[in-house]
């Protein structure tokens, strides 16, 4: 192998290795998800809480995953005037005026956006997901959730509810986020239809992802074998 084709084939080498150190790390993350998903939904399934909470439970009611996070709710801009404004010019005293005037022209109502309203911490049941923080509180129960949706990176999470009008939601770190949206799903599944098919369906996931473990494959060796 002459000088070129041997830097090539060491530069493609290294590549493949880089996209087989992603893929594992994506793997390990993946199978390390699934196993505490079953874990903590075994000891659910026995009446046992997997994190330590000081909520008032509600009964059969399972402690499962608790993280601190941002809660956010929909909220609006201030309402503003488009035309001018008319009015008259009254004598308080020498030098001072008060002016009365009246709004002509059309009120613009605010453009609505997700405001952060606190900070504090978001624990997550078989029942509901809550969120405490210094200044608000603010629970989602699971037979009230009417969609719930997250950004592409799945750190922010946007929850609507039958017995309120405006969307409100929470927001973690990417990595958080990504947990935080696999035991959502899987508790509002328990929630809907209990634990054995749940159990049953991660561990299914779980050995599929066991049997589909990255292995690491050099265009070296490739072409060592036609060759």
């Amino acid at each position: 192998m002459g000088f070129f084709a041997d830097f090539k084939a060491k530069r493609a080498d290294k590549a493949a290795t880089r996209l087989f150190d992603a893929q594992v790390a994506v793997w390990q993350d993946d199978v390390a998800s699934l196993e505490k998903l079953i874990t903590v939904f075994t000891a659910a399934s026995k009446g046992e809480d997997s994190v330590p909470n000081t909520l008032m439970q509600k009964p059969g009611e399972i402690a499962l995953w608790s993280a601190n996070g941002v809660f956010h709710e929909t909220g609006r801009t201030a309402t503003r005037f488009v035309g001018g404004s008319s009015g008259v010019s009254i004598p308080i005293a020498a030098g001072i005026r008060f002016r009365v005037g009246a709004m002509q022209g059309t009120a613009v109502p605010g453009q609505a956006f997700q405001m952060d309203k606190d900070e504090g911490v978001v624990m997550l049941t078989t029942e509901r997901l809550v969120f405490a923080g210094p200044l608000q509180t603010q629970q989602w129960d699971f037979d009230k959730l009417i969609m719930a949706s997250t950004s592409p990176d799945e750190s922010d999470f946007f929850l609507n509810v039958s017995n309120r009008k405006t969307t409100s939601g929470v927001r973690f770190s990417v990595s958080v986020g990504r947990e935080f949206n696999r035991f959502l799903g899987s508790a509002a599944a328990v929630n809907e239809s209990g634990y054995e098919g749940v159990l049953a369906e991660l561990n299914r996931l779980l050995d599929t992802a066991k049997e589909n473990e990255p292995k690491l494959v050099l265009p070296s060796s490739l072409k060592a074998i036609e060759s």
